[in-house]
């Protein structure tokens, strides 16, 4: 299904903060934190100060375990809107503060429930699978939620369960529908190919994501080995030039974000080119200062994810601003479909 527009505007950003102003508010931050018996979280795409100040970074939904896992009874998650959406699902209990509520995701933004609604109407019996990138009210309208590294296995395990010509709206992002489409054999079989339907959306970030940028990037660094983060939706599109053959997959590595850390101190001195979102080379960094670290592509930067600095997680916690709480019957609804993806692996 087309939609009209894909957003695409990004806001500004915050200038550069000085050294000693950063040290000032970090101890201040950790201060507060204590006082309000908080657990800080970063997602591995924040200002690199915010990922020193934390006391977890990881992936979207492995920091959502992480806030469900914690003693801590106040949440402060520096990431994007959805992202405290489903740590509020997962950890009702918990307040979950995020301090910009202007950080959203230009994926989650490409769905509405209203537009799910619509789409499941004409598709009915269909079993619907969308992208944990996703917000609450639209994971409520769901079945599965997947992650881009175990899309395939949930779409397997649909027709496993409910028989290989099973219906499948699957979403939000076009390309990593493309992916499975073509993974799953989809692409030479028409006829079960028009019972897989993929959603017109995608993250802005992929704007900087082309095979011809790949390409070059990889020419002029012959040495270096290809690492695609499969759990960003800024990497699904470079996922499917090398599926469909428009990227050599030679030496290219499908690593999660601990997969990257691990394979970068396992050689510390190599040399890398990463694709997805260009902040995962500052922990890359952090864990093998040695190492060459090449972006796939300088535009894959998403400035929602900066959002998020300093001066607002300390108003935050100070204030107790914003928290983020999913209707009580709306996140038993969204849990679902999550623990459903959970339970597959």
């Amino acid at each position: 299904m087309a939609i009209e527009e894909l957003p695409v505007i990004q806001p500004g950003l915050p200038g550069p903060l000085e050294p000693e102003l950063i040290r000032e508010l970090s101890g201040e931050i950790r201060q507060l934190a204590a006082e309000s018996d908080a657990v800080i979280l970063a997602h591995n795409y924040e200002v690199p100060e915010i990922q020193d100040v934390a006391d977890y970074t990881g992936d979207s939904l492995g920091l959502s375990r992480q806030a469900e896992a914690t003693d801590a009874s106040v949440v402060a998650f520096c990431g994007v809107h959805f992202m405290a959406e489903t740590a509020s699902i997962l950890s009702p209990e918990k307040k979950v503060l995020i301090p910009d509520l202007d950080a959203g995701c230009s994926l989650a933004d490409s769905i509405t429930g209203d537009q799910l609604r619509e789409w499941k109407s004409r598709f009915p019996g269909a079993v619907v699978v969308m992208y944990v990138n996703t917000s609450a009210e639209v994971k409520a309208e769901t079945d599965y939620c997947c992650t881009s590294s175990n899309a395939v296995k949930v779409v397997e395990h649909i027709w496993q369960e409910h028989g290989p010509d099973t219906e499948i709206l699957f979403g939000p992002d076009m390309w990593l529908g493309a992916f499975v489409e073509r993974v799953t054999g989809l692409v030479d079989d028409p006829d079960r190919r028009g019972r897989f339907h993929v959603w017109d959306g995608e993250c802005h970030v992929h704007a900087g994501i082309r095979p011809d940028d790949i390409k070059r990037t990889r020419e002029e660094h012959p040495e270096a080995e290809f690492l695609i983060h499969p759990e960003c939706g800024c990497a699904t599109q470079a996922m499917e030039y090398v599926a469909s053959g428009e990227i050599d997959p030679e030496g290219v590595r499908l690593l999660s974000t601990s997969g990257m850390l691990n394979r970068v101190k396992e050689n510390p001195e190599g040399s890398y080119v990463v694709a997805t979102e260009n902040g995962m080379l500052y922990p890359m960094h952090q864990a093998a200062p040695k190492a060459n670290l090449i972006e796939a592509n300088r535009m894959a930067f998403c400035k929602y994810m900066k959002m998020i600095t300093l001066p607002k997680l300390r108003d935050s916690l100070r204030d107790s601003k914003y928290e983020v709480k999913v209707d009580e019957e709306l996140a038993e609804r969204a849990r679902l479909p999550i623990e459903r993806m959970v339970s597959i692996g």
